[in-house]
């Protein structure tokens, strides 16, 4: 899941490395153009382009993958207005077979045993989330991945604003309705930002009314645009307040809200 670059565009490039929170609907997945998911609205707020990159279940390691590794990333960190690594959610869900069993699963061949795999971790999965741990990835590892995506950003480009998320909440029946692992990762993280000075936003406070009143996706993960747009407020005020993202991002935010 990617946007495009436009090489007349000389605008600021918002950059988004985030999960598929950032480019689920009320219905499912949506073009990473879509106007009424988050990152298009702050962009659209501040006059900006987005750079999304994003897909299902990514978590704070996947973002270092990506920082490191997408060369859409590469060509969009110079020309960044902004980072906002939207990501943390899935790294806080329950995850008692091993991650890497799941991402696994598209390889099993022949196509009958895949499709075997598939739905025995299917059953298992909300069966066993109640347990609520191992998580998908341990609290401390999601503060040092985000980290080092953060070191590797002040390296290029000290005067770079960078933004991270704090997990959503879910009503999840793939995972149990379960979510014991956020207060932990919520603690690691808010830890690290408070630490690095990096501004968090809370998504479980921006769509948690949402959510829990079974207002979003009927998945009970994903949000419909009410919560996008909660969002997009709670990200656009979160550059407008930070002292690294001053002297520009308040004004254009003003003018566009």
């Amino acid at each position: 899941m990617s946007s495009n670059h436009d090489s007349g565009d000389d605008r600021p490039v918002l950059l988004v490395i985030a999960d598929s929170l950032s480019y689920f609907g009320p219905k499912g997945g949506l073009s990473a153009d879509h106007p009424q998911i988050w990152p298009n609205i702050v962009a659209a707020k501040l006059g900006w382009r987005v750079e999304l990159i994003a897909r299902i279940g990514w978590t704070s390691r996947d973002a270092w993958w990506a920082l490191t590794q997408d060369p859409r990333v590469w060509a969009a960190v110079p020309k960044a207005g902004a980072v906002v690594f939207g990501v943390s959610g899935m790294d806080s869900l329950p995850s008692p077979l091993p991650t890497a069993l799941r991402e696994q699963i598209r390889y099993v061949r022949p196509e009958s045993a895949r499709r075997a795999v598939r739905d025995a971790y299917s059953w298992l999965q909300p069966r066993l989330a109640p347990l609520g741990w191992p998580l998908a990835l341990p609290p401390h590892l999601s503060a040092e991945y985000l980290e080092k995506c953060r070191e590797a950003l002040e390296h290029l480009r000290p005067e770079l604003p960078v933004l991270a998320t704090l997990p959503s909440v879910h009503i999840c029946d793939a995972y149990g309705r379960v979510h014991k692992g956020r207060p932990a990762t919520v603690r690691a993280l808010t830890g690290w930002a408070t630490e690095k000075n990096v501004p968090l936003v809370d998504l479980g406070a921006a769509v948690g009314d949402h959510v829990l009143a079974g207002r979003g996706n009927p998945d009970g993960i994903h949000w419909g645009f009410e919560g996008h747009e909660a969002v997009a407020t709670a990200v656009l005020d979160a550059l407008s307040t930070s002292t690294a993202a001053a002297g520009g991002l308040g004004a254009a935010h003003t003018v566009d809200s």
